[in-house]
């Protein structure tokens, strides 16, 4: 199968992220064993997912990974002019859900794996296909896990392909999320102050959200930070929702807080300040009537992507692509996760990702046609 091949049959699984990637990935397992390569699963803990990965070349450390996600967000309420599971190309461009974002790298590095299967490396080479990565990254941690645990032999330097253009990007913002349960006390809203009206109590932890980015926006961002778009850490509520009538004190609201950290600002540091802000207003609730509170687990911690001193995955990829370029973006990525657990990590991929989520979501042919030119250029580093 050609790189072309392999995308439209991995586009054409609805892998949307509240649903099962298992046919996705039965697709790349079996492909990868037409072509005499094995491949390990990960199962989610609830099975309906997986992830994989695998592994080709001489059964040593030193060689590649190639990580990429499953997963893509939905497409419902999207105003797409064409079927948004299968690639139609029109004026030079690739359309499809996840074309972008990011199965134009997954179907790349598929390819990649049988190229260097048939042609034999010096270096191995590895694949690393997770699922959740829209969710909040949170499938990839126990398969890189796994693969250390199980043996698979610690490549050197991972390459993240997320879209960038093929640009090299050495550094990304962290997030975290949590989801936030309000737990009011109803009463006739008439006589609301003998109540505890969830909305309104959670509206004071947006409001402090809202001061947390007019300081930040205030402070003149140094080094790495300035780089980025915007150079500050941003604490956002995309969603919410509760109450029952407009006249009873809302006995429930749930919301999302999640934080956007610059490299240069400790997670750890801004999850205290939001647990004692929660702390603070949860106090005052309970004054009211002892019943109510504030329930706010974590649901997902992406650790940002620092630029490495003479890190190997970034010499080797400036010199794949020529590009030399400082570059540093604001999504989070599963690079900070490879980072942590101590590889060597960049994000490199074909695509916008202005693209990315869109209706009508694309990959330029000519972007496509770039990745398959550095997976070529990479096989050949391989065998150097």
């Amino acid at each position: 199968m050609t790189p072309r091949d392999l995308l439209d049959r991995l586009v054409g699984f609805p892998t949307v992220s509240r649903d099962s990637n298992l046919d996705l990935i039965d697709f790349a397992e079996s492909y990868l064993a037409d072509h005499g390569i094995a491949a390990t699963r990960v199962p989610s803990p609830c099975g309906q997912k997986a992830a994989l990965y695998a592994h080709v070349g001489p059964e040593q450390e030193g060689g590649l990974v190639l990580s990429g996600h499953t997963d893509v967000v939905p497409v419902d309420g999207q105003d797409w002019s064409t079927d948004p599971f299968t690639v139609t190309e029109r004026d030079g461009r690739l359309y499809g859900r996840g074309t972008c974002d990011m199965k134009g790298f997954d179907a790349l590095a598929l390819h990649a794996m049988v190229q260097a299967k048939r042609r034999g490396v010096k270096r191995p080479l590895q694949i690393a296909l997770s699922y959740d990565e829209e969710v909040g990254c949170t499938g990839a941690p126990p398969m890189i896990d796994h693969m250390v645990a199980h043996g698979m032999p610690r490549a050197s330097a991972a390459i993240i392909g997320e879209p960038s253009m093929m640009q090299v990007v050495t550094g990304h913002k962290g997030g975290i999320g949590f989801d936030v349960r309000m737990r009011g006390f109803e009463v006739h809203s008439s006589l609301m102050h003998t109540g505890v009206n969830a909305i309104m109590e959670g509206a004071r932890l947006i409001d402090w959200a809202n001061r947390m980015n007019a300081e930040n926006a205030a402070k003149a961002p140094a080094g790495i930070d300035a780089g980025f778009e915007p150079p500050w850490t941003t604490v956002h509520v995309g969603m919410i929702q509760g109450g029952t009538a407009h006249n009873i004190t809302a006995r429930d609201c749930r919301f999302m807080v999640t934080f956007r950290i610059v490299p240069g600002e400790s997670i750890a540091d801004w999850t205290d300040r939001f647990r004692a802000e929660v702390a603070r207003i949860a106090a005052g609730m309970q004054q009211v009537h002892p019943a109510t509170g504030i329930d706010a687990p974590q649901v997902f911690h992406v650790p940002g992507l620092v630029p490495e001193a003479a890190g190997e995955a970034e010499s080797l990829v400036r010199r794949l692509t020529g590009d030399n370029a400082p570059h540093v973006v604001s999504y989070g990525t599963e690079a900070g996760q490879f980072q942590e657990r101590g590889y060597s990590a960049v994000i490199c991929g074909p695509g916008n990702i202005a693209q990315a989520h869109q209706p009508d979501e694309f990959i330029s042919v000519d972007q496509f046609r770039a990745g398959e030119a550095f997976m070529d250029r990479l096989l050949d580093d391989l065998n150097a």
